[in-house]
């Protein structure tokens, strides 16, 4: 499959099966996905697997973070949660909001890798990543970021839906004349 073809393809998957790839197989599309353009070559992001308890562990982050009692039942949506970090290194020449378009790009190129073998993959946030509750069950350091999760899950069987063709004129345009 070319990589124009996985791109038209590529869709979210909201609901999935409870298969999810090996951390091999994920570890061999990560290896690719990390060759996203990256100025200076900081790898300014890593990834944070959730399987099986974990996401229990960040359903009752998530409920900490909301003010609720119960847990939230998100996570378990999928069987597997990559949690997407912006890990900023210090840099005169990189700043952070680019460092943390190379964490972003660094996921959707995963995302499109995860499609293209066979997995339904959606990217979730919520107005509660960067809360300290998220960044504490993470283990995140002072210089990164919670972006969100892949959420990760075998492709049910599904028709095909029309997907609305997106015109590139509304969103293309050459420098203003002034």
């Amino acid at each position: 499959m070319t990589a124009r073809a996985a791109m038209s393809a590529r869709r979210s998957w909201s609901k999935v099966t409870d298969a999810a790839p090996s951390d091999d197989e994920l570890h061999s599309l990560v290896a690719i996905a990390g060759r996203v353009a990256d100025h200076s070559s900081l790898h300014p992001w890593r990834l944070i697997t959730l399987r099986g308890d974990d996401r229990d562990r960040l359903g009752a982050a998530i409920a900490d973070a909301v003010g609720d009692d119960t847990p939230a039942k998100k996570p378990l949506r999928a069987p597997l949660l990559i949690a997407v970090v912006a890990s900023f290194r210090p840099s005169h020449k990189v700043p952070r909001w680019e460092q943390e378009a190379v964490a972003s790009g660094v996921a959707h190129m995963l995302s499109l890798l995860l499609d293209e073998a066979g997995w339904g993959v959606i990217w979730r946030t919520g107005h509660y990543t960067r809360a300290e509750p998220l960044a504490r069950v993470h283990g995140l350091g002072p210089d990164e970021e919670l972006l969100g999760w892949l959420y990760v899950g075998g492709k049910p069987e599904h028709k095909d839906g029309t997907r609305k063709p997106l015109d590139p004129a509304a969103f293309v345009s050459g420098l203003p004349r002034g």
